[in-house]
């Protein structure tokens, strides 16, 4: 049976107090909302996201990264709370499945548990030792009967240890009727989903329990859920890549973005950041170096080198201390200490310590073009816009403000004088 998703997603997120929408924090390189919708469209074609603080940024976010996206903004005013969200929300399938926009660590396996079944409501649920702060989930001979927020629980709910989880599948039908009729004669004055579950008790409907696991379905309400949830999905993209192959030397020292994707031989030393959608094939990352957006392909780099946005990197050995930005190295070798931006360098070029191509006048950046067998000597400064053509040689100390033709030899150095005894005459000696 086809399965429609709502993700609820219109919480003020209070308590991880910060002007960034709850669902927007991210989570190993993606707003903690994008991974429930990613796990929503691998099990449906109709999806919508509940929105109301800060609505107009989260749907910006969401259209500018998915497609087919449908949007509910919530009356939250006069219909706060989680039964408030799904009024006068539209599905098209026979079966709506619900989300909470702040569980990043739920799988397409563990909501299949949820919609692959004839119940007419299944709920995911949680044995917890310590169950405070979690609705109360009342279950008889395998049905559940009742379900009660904490806040409303008498002193025996309290000893419940089976807590609701938060997503639920619902026949769409059953949503159309009872959603409508639900009230806020409770503590808090909201308007709580689980109360569908009494009006279903009530008509003696199937109301089946799924119980899944914890991890899987933590929600994130504070900064502190949110290192846990981190920590979570950092293990699990690790464990994915060593199982495909990629060597991590002390993985818990490792950071890898969800985006972040590996191809052939490659090796990971401690310390090591990889952020974005880098792509890295067959090459070597050693100790405590970052690499954003880019894409590395049999080359090694660092220790402590960074590789910035928009870099592509072939053949290439990148030494400690050294930062590439926005550039595309091809077969080059640059030791230790050298800042490349916005350059292209072709093969067997070698580029001394303390190199500097001087990419930016204040106002514009510009580019460095060298070619290929070009030995750039030490502490040299390449003032862009300039191309260095083959087989060029630049003295070291050398600023090049202007282009060096093949075969040439660059030097530009301020003649050095030697005064006799000031050694002797300066500190009076």
């Amino acid at each position: 049976m086809a399965v429609s998703v709502v993700i609820l997603a219109a919480g003020q997120g209070t308590r991880m107090k910060s002007k960034i929408p709850k669902v927007l924090h991210e989570i190993s390189g993606k707003p903690m909302l994008f991974h429930a919708i990613e796990a929503a469209l691998r099990l449906s074609d109709d999806i919508t996201v509940v929105l109301y603080h800060e609505a107009e940024m989260i749907k910006q976010r969401i259209i500018k990264n998915y497609e087919n996206i449908n949007f509910h903004i919530q009356d939250a005013i006069n219909f706060p709370g989680t039964g408030g969200a799904m009024m006068n929300v539209k599905t098209k399938h026979d079966k709506t499945l619900i989300l909470n926009g702040d569980m990043p660590l739920v799988t397409n396996e563990a909501l299949h548990k949820l919609t692959d079944n004839d119940a007419d409501i299944t709920m995911s649920v949680i044995i917890l030792d310590n169950p405070s702060g979690y609705g109360r989930v009342m279950i008889e001979n395998t049905e559940v009967k009742h379900i009660v927020e904490q806040k409303d629980c008498s002193p025996e709910q309290l000893e419940c240890k089976s807590v609701n989880a938060g997503v639920y599948c619902v026949k769409s039908d059953l949503l159309s009727r009872y959603i409508p009729k639900l009230n806020n004669s409770n503590a808090q004055k909201e308007y709580y989903l689980t109360d569908i579950i009494e009006m279903a008790v009530k008509d003696s409907l199937h109301i089946k329990p799924i119980f899944v696991d914890e991890e899987e379905f933590k929600g994130v309400n504070s900064k502190l859920d949110l290192s846990h949830a981190e920590e979570i999905m950092q293990d699990r993209i690790k464990a994915k890549w060593m199982t495909e192959g990629v060597t991590m030397r002390l993985p818990k020292t490792i950071y890898i973005d969800s985006r972040a994707s590996f191809e052939g031989e490659c090796i990971l030393e401690n310390g090591v950041t990889i952020i974005g959608d880098t792509k890295i094939i067959n090459s070597h990352i050693k100790a405590h170096s970052v690499v954003e957006d880019s894409t590395l392909i049999d080359s090694d780099i660092g220790p402590m080198a960074r590789i910035r946005p928009q870099s592509m990197i072939t053949d290439t050995h990148i030494g400690n201390f050294v930062e590439v930005k926005k550039s595309l190295l091809n077969g080059v070798k640059a030791g230790h200490l050298s800042y490349l931006g916005d350059s292209e360098i072709d093969s067997g070029s070698n580029i001394g310590a303390g190199v500097i191509t001087c990419n930016y006048d204040g106002k514009k950046k510009y580019k460095t073009v060298i070619g290929k067998n070009v030995f750039v000597g030490s502490d040299s400064q390449l003032v862009a816009p300039v191309v260095i053509e083959d087989d060029v040689m630049i003295a070291a100390g050398t600023t090049v403000t202007h282009d060096v033709g093949k075969g040439a030899l660059a030097v530009s150095r301020v003649p050095m004088k030697i005064v006799a005894n000031f050694f002797y005459k300066f500190f009076r000696k």
